[in-house]
């Protein structure tokens, strides 16, 4: 009776370590895993989010599988590595999505660099001089001829001159304490007079100044919006694309996108336009006002965007 006693009580205890066994390693391998999970979280966060706090990510839990009457229930090991799994799963989808749109904006900065590179050729490249004519020496007159007197300068010009720097001068320049908000303030009021150039030269020192505050997006994006009012797509369509590029989260880069759009076609590079079109859709698609959705909709039909 004493040897069974003993005999089943070591029967008992290799069962009960038979089992521990696998339990630890099966706790291993999950505990490896998460750890590879986080570091590979904490890799797409870093690309996704270089300057910021990241954002929730929408993880969804695996429904809870119906356990039928009579069937033991799950081990917390197995409950732990089918969520770890299915983790795993999201977090490939996720970095397969960055890498994607990676790779979209690589190709929207590369197209934007080269022509680019052709604005700014063309605006730097010296203009041919006047070919010199002949000089011709003028036949001696017989005869001494009076001297005309000479042509008064047309005072027009300067008048106008002087009426636009009082009209200018009449703008009030606020002084709210926010230097920064002032100075914006300032631009957006020059702007609405229609003084562009005066506009574009207080917007640009104001985004020089202060493009890392709160006001910079909405300075940037003025600036870009006073050189194409004024007839000068080519500056505004670096103004805008900078904006964005800069600042992808200000509160006017969904704008900027939209106007370097309208400036591209100004352009006539109807092509790049549809692909800033594309990138406005699947960067801001969501949260794109009316206004804005408005405005896409009529430049992807103007650049006949398929």
């Amino acid at each position: 009776m004493r040897h069974a006693f003993f005999a089943t009580s070591a029967l008992l205890g290799g069962a009960l370590l038979s089992i521990a066994v696998p339990a630890t390693a099966q706790s291993g391998a999950v505990e490896v895993r998460v750890d590879r999970l986080e570091k590979e979280m904490r890799a797409v966060q870093r690309k996704v989010f270089p300057a910021g706090a990241p954002l929730e990510a929408e993880i969804t839990r695996p429904a809870t599988p119906m356990v039928t009457p009579g069937t033991p229930a799950s081990t917390p090991i197995a409950d732990l590595t089918a969520r770890v799994g299915a983790l795993e799963s999201q977090l490939a989808a996720i970095t397969g999505q960055v890498e994607e749109n990676s790779f979209k904006l690589r190709q929207l900065e590369e197209a934007f660099n080269k022509y680019k590179a052709e604005t700014d050729s063309r605006l730097t490249a010296p203009e041919a001089p006047p070919a010199m004519r002949p000089t011709v020496a003028a036949p001696a007159p017989s005869e001494p001829v009076a001297a005309r007197p000479a042509t008064r300068p047309a005072a027009a010009p300067a008048a106008a001159s002087e009426e636009r720097k009082a009209a200018v001068a009449a703008i009030e320049r606020p002084n709210s304490g926010d230097a920064a908000g002032d100075a914006y303030s300032y631009g957006f009021r020059l702007w609405d007079a229609k003084f562009y150039p005066e506009a574009q030269a207080q917007l640009k020192a104001t985004v020089d100044k202060y493009g890392d505050t709160s006001v910079g997006s909405r300075a940037a994006n003025l600036l870009g919006r006073a050189y194409l009012d004024d007839g000068k797509p080519a500056l505004a369509s670096v103004a805008f694309y900078e904006n964005y590029q800069k600042r992808p989260r200000g509160d006017r880069a969904a704008d900027s996108l939209a106007y370097l759009g309208e400036a591209l076609i100004q352009l006539k590079k109807p092509a790049d336009a549809c692909k800033v079109y594309q990138e406005l859709e699947q960067v801001y698609g969501s949260s794109l006002s009316a206004s804005q959705r408005g405005m896409m909709d009529k430049g992807r039909v103007k650049a006949k965007c398929s």
